[in-house]
């Protein structure tokens, strides 16, 4: 677990060095991603991750929440619009309305449906299992619910599970029917830096993932005190700990630039596991710990083993996609 908690926060930073530099350029400030990066993690990231108690975030993640449904939105708008796409008038074709920075533009095949089939859809499959990081933050966030009773929690789970299905459905569709094959791993920088309702969406996207990058580093930082066995951890040692694996994670995402890369590769290593292999294996377990099991719930660990092999089979072929992407 910290080890895929830790590529989500690598991930959170390396939008934040593209969010910015982006949002820089618009405004007519040269900054290089380097620079961006340096600026945000120790100007805001920092004191952030120094908090003892996450409650307080509460508001800003609801604003962090809206940001994205704006996002969604804007993408939806931008796609029906033909923003991106050039028009024909007569025998003319007008350029459109925004360009796209190199190597971005709309770029779209021919193979339809059967792209499905290909072997490089893994690495969307394996993509699809970082869409939901907050399972190591479980057990805090229920001690911090108010009346925090078990159904109460599982309205909350459902309802917010159901938010960013919604949100990443919408995302994913329009940032794909927009620019195809040439989606970048953030796909808002195949945005023009002149587009503003697109720079809006940098911002909201900068908004929620910096009020977002706390909770997914708190997990970060327990787990590694945890392999270390630190046992008195004094605001001191959470300090210090918290400096160096802040600074660890920034100087990684600044040598590497391909999201899609670390996404897909935290999904189909230990993101694919969590999901597949580890549930089998520990269900598997819980059962032969039962002498009187029935025979329906025999059956249950053969389905159960079988979801873990078709996981293991999906992470290994995610991992094969995943580096051949980069070579």
């Amino acid at each position: 677990c910290t080890f895929k908690t830790t590529c989500a926060v690598l991930a959170y930073s390396m939008i934040l060095a593209d969010t910015a530099t982006s949002l820089f350029a618009t405004a007519g400030v040269s900054a290089t991603r380097t620079q961006s990066l340096l600026g945000v993690t120790g100007l805001i990231l920092l004191p952030l991750c120094w908090l003892k108690n996450l409650s307080s975030l509460a508001p800003f993640s609801l604003l962090g929440s809206l940001g994205m449904i704006y996002t969604a939105i804007a993408m939806s708008i931008r796609y029906f619009g033909k923003a991106y796409v050039p028009t024909t008038v007569g025998r003319k074709v007008v350029a459109a309305t925004f360009a796209s920075p190199n190597g971005l533009a709309p770029s779209f095949g021919n193979k339809g449906a059967t792209s499905v089939l290909s072997p490089a859809s893994f690495i969307l499959i394996s993509m699809l299992s970082t869409a939901y990081m907050a399972h190591f933050n479980a057990p805090k966030f229920y001690t911090e619910l108010k009346n925090n009773t078990i159904p109460r929690f599982n309205k909350v789970v459902m309802a917010s599970f159901g938010i960013s299905v919604a949100l990443f459905a919408t995302v994913a569709a329009m940032g794909f029917l927009t620019f195809g094959d040439a989606c970048s791993g953030l796909i808002l920088n195949n945005y023009s830096n002149q587009d503003g309702l697109m720079s809006l969406s940098r911002i909201a996207v900068g908004l929620s993932i910096v009020f977002s990058f706390p909770l997914a580093f708190v997990g970060v930082r327990e787990g590694i005190m945890d392999l270390l066995n630190i046992k008195e951890r004094t605001n001191s040692m959470i300090n210090t700990v918290t400096i160096s694996m802040l600074s660890i994670v920034t100087m990684l995402a600044l040598k590497i630039k391909d999201l899609s890369f670390v996404l897909a590769f935290a999904g189909a290593s230990l993101g694919n596991a969590l999901i597949y292999v580890f549930p089998a294996l520990m269900f598997r377990a819980a059962v032969k710990k039962k002498p009187d099991a029935s025979p329906s719930l025999k059956n249950e660990v053969k389905l159960a083993l079988t979801s873990g092999v078709l996981g293991l089979v999906m992470g290994v072929l995610g991992v094969k996609m995943a580096i051949q992407s980069i070579l």
